[in-house]
């Protein structure tokens, strides 16, 4: 027999479903809460409010647990690569070798991008933001791509719109990058497997061979399957309620693009080195920051130190600081801002005050120390993060679509003015 809640307003009771998740996380259904009374509830920002069930991603911040369909991040970050986490999130299962080589080959076949869009590269100013770039150029994709449109596309058409963008994205985001530095574009070699062509098409030249390095492709590899999903945010959220009207992939991931570009959600990586840099400058006294952080009057606060959801630990920094070390190792950059970043980890690992209030070190804090020892600008930080949550985007679209979701519409409160009588100008 299920749980109910009862609401009571006034002498009327109101009798609401209580439903358990598959890891007995529970919820009260409110679904037929304003039918029944006429009442609302009030959440701003959505921060209480479930507004679907998914079975694509758990994350349990008090733990420090994240899982992908069923498997802990830590293993995934171990034994798959970015391509087979992938799979099983937009597919739902992990695939086997057939499988993982079929959809390597599907994706092979769609990795150039259209010539024509190179106008819109060549008609952006040099100094735009890679950010505005990725938007514009992956909704743009629906423009070439119409029968991406059609609201009613069966499930071979909808699995090769999701191909396209998959194949696509990568040369895009290289693409954006040459841009910024005034190389000409590389295309791709699909000999190459998924993140090694991207690395090869984003720092390859046309007048020398580019050598992978392992070491590189390794942990790219990590810190794409660690951003791949991250349950309900605010960019996920727009892609599934855009997704809701029935808009195109391209169209919603561009939504959810253009939500991850906030410094409040997808831009921390970039903070964090923004950071570094005022502390390097400032003659890159560490403790000194360090007492700035800890101090009640000073509005100073260390950048990508602590999450939002994570009570506990973030359990993708645990994975990606062995990745972040063996890069710094492996290309032993002598970068005074990289020094600053290994001796701010120290000390607030060590500090008792940074220990007992659980503000560890988080992804955003290594991930933006791997992509600057990598030489990508911090403007681009965004934009790798974007790459890597591109599945879960995709996968969390596809999961509204066949739940048959209804369209989103969010209610409110009014409080403006009152009716009054509007009165013409001359009056």
């Amino acid at each position: 027999m299920s749980e109910n809640a009862e609401l009571k307003v006034g002498e009327k009771v109101f009798t609401l479903p209580i439903i358990t998740g598959s890891e007995n996380e529970q919820a009260i259904d409110i679904s037929k809460l304003r039918a029944e009374s006429g009442l609302i509830t009030i959440d701003p920002g959505y921060k209480n409010t479930g507004s679907t069930q998914s079975a694509i991603t758990f994350l349990d911040g008090e733990k420090g647990v994240l899982r992908y369909r069923g498997y802990p991040i830590e293993q995934l970050a171990e034994k798959s690569s970015f391509l087979e986490v992938v799979y099983l999130l937009i597919y739902g299962e992990a695939p086997n070798r057939q499988e993982i080589q079929q959809f390597q080959d599907k994706i092979n076949h769609h990795t150039l991008i259209h010539e024509d869009m190179k106008k819109f590269f060549d008609g952006y100013p040099s100094k735009s933001h890679p950010m505005g770039q990725l938007a514009a150029l992956v909704c743009s994709l629906s423009t070439f791509y119409p029968e991406s449109l059609e609201p009613d596309m069966n499930e071979e058409e909808v699995d090769q719109t999701i191909i396209k963008l998959l194949a696509k994205m990568p040369t895009i985001v290289s693409w954006i990058y040459k841009k910024s530095m005034g190389h000409p574009y590389m295309y791709p070699k699909n000999k190459l497997d998924y993140v090694s062509n991207f690395l090869y098409t984003t720092f390859g030249h046309r007048t020398e061979e580019y050598e992978i390095d392992p070491v590189v492709v390794n942990a790219m590899n990590k810190l794409l399957i660690l951003h791949a999903d991250h349950e309900q945010n605010c960019s996920t959220s727009t892609v599934r309620i855009v997704g809701s009207s029935n808009s195109n992939l391209f169209a919603s991931v561009s939504a959810g693009i253009a939500a991850l570009w906030g410094p409040l959600h997808g831009g921390a990586n970039q903070a964090v080195i923004e950071m570094l840099e005022v502390i390097r400058k400032d003659g890159g006294d560490v403790d000194k920051w360090v007492e700035k952080a800890k101090s009640k009057t000073d509005s100073f606060r260390l950048m990508g130190f602590g999450h939002r959801v994570y009570k506990n630990f973030d359990p993708r920094a645990k994975i990606i600081k062995k990745a972040c070390d063996d890069i710094l190792d492996k290309l032993g950059i002598d970068d005074p801002v990289l020094d600053i970043a290994k001796r701010l980890e120290k000390a607030a690992l060590e500090d008792s005050y940074f220990v007992d209030r659980k503000l560890y070190p988080n992804v955003d804090f290594y991930s933006g120390i791997i992509y600057r020892a990598l030489g990508f600008p911090t403007e681009m930080f965004t934009v790798l993060f974007a790459l890597g949550r591109l599945p879960g985007w995709i996968a969390q679209w596809k999961e509204m679509r066949e739940n048959k979701e209804p369209i989103g519409r969010p209610r409110q409160v009014y409080v403006g003015s009152g009716a009054r009588d509007f009165k013409e100008i001359s009056e």
